[in-house]
């Protein structure tokens, strides 16, 4: 009864985020007020009109250092304010909002991409390293250096629209003098770089050691190589010195090379001992992901890979295993995880049948023996 007819002087305020999953009959009863972040700006100004007001010292860099880690929220913002007048002796400045909630500033995010830029991996490391030893926050590091990088895609395209960007106007100005030395599929590759770095973080305790890879893979040259020396291929053997100073001082470093069909068969055989050396490591992989699918590929064989087909074998009596792993799905994550172990190389997988029958273990238990013959079934694993 309260509800339906509410004294004058109660209001009541339903707050939801789901607002599409309210009922019609309870919308239709209800004032709708939708509320939005409150912009970078209007709260720098909110905070500049707070200093005046209280009289209070303070650097106007650290304005836009909290209006940014509040993240549209006013309240947010006015409490971090008053922490830092609290714990500030005198003017208050840009360091102390560092120190005190370990912020990072957009000074640092402009060096490193400007590292990035000049494709110099041990200054881009290095500068990582003195940031985690002023103890900032990897996470955070990565997640304002991802925003960073939308940031230069948003000021390429728009000509540093403050009103996209939503910054004050000279690191608008900034951003786009620095989108201006990279262009779009640069940009494009070094935000995928850091948002997968972001995934393979979940997978491994130390937040680190994936950023510092990304760092570096940002830091290569647009061959996808290390400065001057390429990085060797999956499966490539590598050749001792004195095997290239005798091809460099003989005679034989005019012979013409190999034709290319030869090359790819040489590789593709070595790709083939590889996936077969690792068949084990690749099954308990699949394992993790779907348990069903390591069981069906015990049995089988890897044959051949030619045109990045690789064909997988399985005796005839195992004809389950084959067409539950040709389904779609599964054929899916088999490829996946194919390619992982081939450092990405795009794979398609092709299942066949030989002609002859795996053999099969007869139990000396008879009640066993029996049971695998009504089934049709064989022993897996006995303990």
């Amino acid at each position: 009864k309260t509800l339906e007819e509410p004294p004058p002087f109660v209001k009541f305020i339903f707050a939801t985020t789901h607002p599409e999953k309210i009922p019609a009959t309870v919308i239709s009863r209800c004032q709708r007020l939708d509320f939005r972040r409150i912009s970078l700006m209007e709260i720098i100004a909110q905070l500049e009109k707070i200093c005046r007001q209280e009289n209070i010292d303070i650097d106007r860099e650290v304005f836009f250092a909290i209006a940014k880690s509040s993240e549209g929220s006013l309240r947010d913002a006015e409490s971090m304010l008053d922490q830092l007048v609290s714990f500030s002796r005198g003017r208050v400045c840009l360091k102390d909002i560092n120190s005190v909630f370990g912020l990072i500033t957009q000074d640092a995010l402009f060096d490193i991409t400007e590292k990035i830029i000049r494709k110099d991996p041990k200054a881009a490391l290095g500068l990582l390293n003195d940031i985690i030893e002023q103890g900032k926050d990897v996470g955070i590091f990565l997640a304002n250096l991802t925003e960073h990088f939308r940031n230069l895609m948003i000021a390429k395209v728009s000509q540093a629209d403050a009103g996209l960007i939503d910054l004050p106007k000279d690191i608008c100005e900034r951003l786009l003098q620095q989108a201006g030395q990279m262009g779009l599929d640069e940009i494009f590759s070094a935000f995928n770089t850091l948002v997968n770095t972001r995934e393979m973080s979940k997978r491994l305790e130390s937040m680190r050691i994936p950023l510092e890879i990304a760092l570096v893979k940002l830091t290569q040259d647009k061959r996808g190589a290390s400065l001057s020396h390429p990085a060797p291929k999956y499966g490539a053997q590598a050749k001792p010195e004195s095997a290239k100073e005798d091809k460099q001082a003989g005679p034989a470093a005019n012979d013409p090379e190999p034709p290319a069909a030869a090359q790819a068969c040489v590789s593709e055989s070595i790709a083939v001992e590889n996936i077969k050396q690792s068949w084990q490591a690749i099954i308990d992989s699949l394992a993790k992901v779907k348990m069903s699918l390591a069981t069906y590929l015990t049995e089988g064989n890897p044959l051949k890979l030619e045109n990045n087909i690789l064909t997988i074998a399985f005796p005839k009596n195992y004809s389950l295993h084959k067409e539950c792993l040709e389904s779609k799905d599964n054929r899916l994550i088999l490829e996946k995880t194919f390619s992982e172990f081939l450092h990405n190389t795009r794979l398609r997988i092709h299942f066949i049948l030989t002609q002859e029958a795996a053999p099969r273990n007869e139990p000396e238990n008879p009640l066993l023996k029996t049971a695998l013959k009504m089934f049709g079934g064989r022993v897996i694993k006995e303990e």
